[in-house]
């Protein structure tokens, strides 16, 4: 069997005893690395003035070696902040406003990237097989192909791709198509963005799609696919109902006081649609008055990209808002809204999402949205909650058992929230019951099998 090498912009190295990092994915991939042997490859979080960068951090858990490199705060400032995170993903969740194109960015973008792959080529062994993570790193495969590297490579999109009106206002589209194009696999997250990219090439006259997974550009023939990526169902299930006897989850429940729970769970980012939210939620409570008081909104959102100050602001913009709702119609014994802005232990968050009776999960774009799998898993088979979910998730595909909503309507949203918090027990099985099989067959294994497979055979 072919070892696998994994790249990604960030690296999850196992904590101190061996112990699996949190998360769905990182279990996943590093289970695929322990059968196959190999290498997991990125960004080690670490940066300095230096400009000689100093050797890998290689660090060797099992049957995988963990290959850590520093970057420069300048590579940093470039590549991640700049390039990353203020050109492709505002593009990507398509916020043409918010994309702020700077030509030093760009370079420092394709620089990063090249770094990578001279960091990375030493490793590499004939028959591997190399599976690259996420939008900061879509020219790898091209760096490596300039240096003679003929292994498979393969690339998963975890954001959406937007459509050519849409990508096409990039200055440097053209470099990033190039770029993806040198894959032999390329994957995203649903059939809309594979739809996309393919319309995309047509569209724009630089290839061709060939059936519906292969297309031929810049001189290249290579396949896409759609692989909706999915979380631990069974384990996280098994995982809430143990919760319940978490403290802080008792506490929670005690703090509630009979109320019903509605859960919001996302990190700090424009894309996640948390003031629309928040609108929605006073919109549900002032035309529903005999629900006053008898519901409790926790929203959690951890901070996310402080450097970037189109963050910073909207982290002070939805305290602010949080708190002028609680304002206007709190009352002495009742914070409508919890707003908390850090991040909450996932034993504590697991329980959460079964104590609570609807899963407000709306965003104005998401590539999946886990948080939305979460829920569903986590919930009391025999008195699930309700998912109210937005129809810009990828997750909606899937989903078909949840109330989806444009989260653009609030008063489309507030409704929602009406119906869920009013539904019958049997309606509320049938709906989750529904979701629950479909994640149970699709989880995250399952995910990256078929990705590894299909890159296997391409």
């Amino acid at each position: 069997m072919s070892r696998l090498v994994i790249v990604s912009n960030r690296v999850t190295v196992p904590e101190k005893g061996g112990a699996a990092p949190a998360g769905g994915l990182a279990v996943a991939l590093r289970a695929a690395l322990e059968e196959r042997g190999g290498v997991w490859m990125g960004w080690s979080g670490k940066s300095s003035g230096v400009r000689e960068p100093a050797p890998l951090d290689i660090k060797v858990h099992g049957n995988i070696t963990y290959a850590l490199t520093d970057l420069t705060k300048t590579d940093v400032e470039e590549y991640y902040h700049g390039f990353a995170n203020r050109v492709l993903w505002p593009i990507c969740h398509y916020r043409l406003d918010l994309a702020e194109y700077g030509r030093k960015e760009m370079a420092g973008y394709f620089r990063v990237n090249r770094f990578f792959a001279q960091r990375l080529a030493p490793l590499i062994e004939k028959d591997d097989i190399i599976w690259v993570h996420d939008y900061h790193l879509i020219p790898l495969a091209s760096e490596l192909r300039q240096m003679g590297l003929k292994n498979k490579i393969g690339f998963f999109l975890h954001i959406p791709w937007p459509p050519a009106d849409v990508l096409f206002t990039m200055p440097v589209h053209e470099q990033i198509m190039r770029g993806l194009s040198q894959y032999d696999l390329v994957g995203f997250q649903t059939v809309h963005d594979l739809d996309n990219f393919g319309g995309g090439l047509v569209r724009e006259g630089i290839g061709e799609r060939l059936d519906d997974n292969k297309f031929s550009t810049y001189g290249r023939t290579f396949k896409g696919g759609f692989y909706s990526i999915s979380i631990e169902t069974k384990e996280f299930a098994e995982f809430a109902r143990k919760a319940a006897s978490n403290v802080m989850v008792r506490k929670a429940r005690q703090s509630v006081e009979g109320r019903n729970l509605i859960i919001g769970v996302d990190r700090l980012d424009y894309s996640k649609g948390i003031t629309q939210r928040i609108d929605a939620f006073e919109r549900f409570i002032t035309t529903n008055p005999a629900h006053q008081n008898k519901v409790t909104y926790l929203q959690i959102t951890p901070k996310s990209r402080s450097e970037v100050p189109e963050y910073e602001q909207m982290q002070r913009t939805v305290a602010e808002q949080a708190g002028r709702v609680n304002g206007a119609i709190g009352t002495v014994d009742w914070v409508p809204i919890r707003y908390i802005n850090r991040s909450v232990a996932r034993p504590v968050l697991a329980g959460l999402y079964r104590l609570a009776r609807i899963g407000l999960v709306t965003p104005l774009r998401d590539g999946m949205n886990l948080v939305a799998k979460e829920y569903v898993a986590a919930q009391d088979p025999d008195d699930p909650g309700v998912l109210v979910l937005s129809r810009f998730a990828g997750a909606a595909r899937e989903l078909t058992g949840a109330l989806l909503v444009n989260p653009y309507d609030i008063e489309g949203t507030a409704h929602a929230i009406a119906r869920g918090l009013t539904m019958s027990l049997e309606e509320r099985k049938q709906r989750w019951e529904k979701m629950m099989d479909h994640l149970l067959k699709h989880d995250i294994n399952r995910w990256c099998d078929d990705f590894l497979q299909d890159l296997a055979r391409s």
